[in-house]
Formats: structure tokens, sequence, C-alpha cells
């Protein structure tokens, strides 16, 4: 894969997801970190959505429940480039019907290189960095050589 450089602005587009046994903690680590998120675009699937709104007196964007295509919804942002950050409190005793959106999920956000944190310990690292509120460059992979490159092999094979 060929990389090229993305411009990661100061104001961060963030998703923030928990499954049901994490919702609680989740609220709860929002609202340590509010003053921190305040600026940002906060985004949520279903309920997690609705608890971080409410908890945290802050406009969130929701989209439908994880297990409905919640998780597929935030995927897409992230293959576009319009969600920079991924706060995802997973629950890794818990069973889940959808595991495999859970884990498509998050390997796109490992293939479009996007910060994620799957618990309050890595949630808090992200935050104290500095590069939060700051632009900064991260790699992503550069789609339109992957397609010219792959154009031009399947010519030569012909």
């Amino acid at each position: 894969m060929i990389y090229k450089e993305h411009s990661v602005p100061a104001q961060k587009n963030i998703a923030l997801v928990a499954h049901d046994n994490k919702k609680d903690e989740l609220v709860s680590w929002g609202l340590r970190h509010k003053e921190q998120l305040t600026g940002h675009e906060l985004y949520a699937t279903g309920t997690t959505g609705t608890l971080m709104e409410k908890h945290l007196s802050m406009p969130v964007k929701k989209f439908i429940s994880g297990p409905l295509g919640g998780d597929q919804q935030i995927g897409a942002l992230i293959s576009e480039c319009k969600l920079d950050l991924l706060v995802f409190f997973w629950d890794p005793f818990e069973p889940m019907p959808h595991d495999p959106d859970v884990k498509a999920l998050l390997r796109i956000a490992a293939v479009w290189n996007i910060p994620v944190a799957c618990n309050q310990s890595s949630a808090d690292y992200i935050f104290s960095s500095e590069l939060l509120a700051q632009t900064h460059n991260r790699q992503i992979p550069d789609y339109d050589s992957y397609l010219k490159q792959r154009a031009l092999e399947q010519k030569a094979l012909e």
C-alpha cells in the first residue's frame, strides 16, 4: 500500500462508543474529560450518544445502535477521513452477536491510522497528549495511487 499525509485539524471529530456494560464507565470518563471534549465534534452510536449528550450537556451527533449498523456508520466516516479519534469502551467479557462488526470497526481504524482507546487508561493517555488540541499529520492509505497501480498491473496482464 502507498501512503500519503493527511492533516488532522485541531478541532477533532471524536467517535464515542460503549457496549452496554461499559456505558456508565464511558459517561464517567466523559465527565472527567468534559473540558477537553468541549470544542470537538462528538459522534456516537445509539444509546451511548443519548447518554453522553444528556450527562455532558453537549451536542452529540448520533448514529443508529451498534448492532443495527452504527459501528459500520462510524467505520464509513473513518474511511472518508471524517473521524479523527475513536473512544470505544468494549466489553471483553461479554460475547456480542455483532462481534464481527466490532472487529471490522477496529480494523478500519487501524487501516486509516486513527487513535483508538478501548478503555479508560488508553483514553486517558490519548487525552493527555498535546496533539489532541493541535493540528498534526498522520499517514493514511493513498487510495487513488492504489487504483492507478492496480490499473497498470491489469493492463500489463492483457
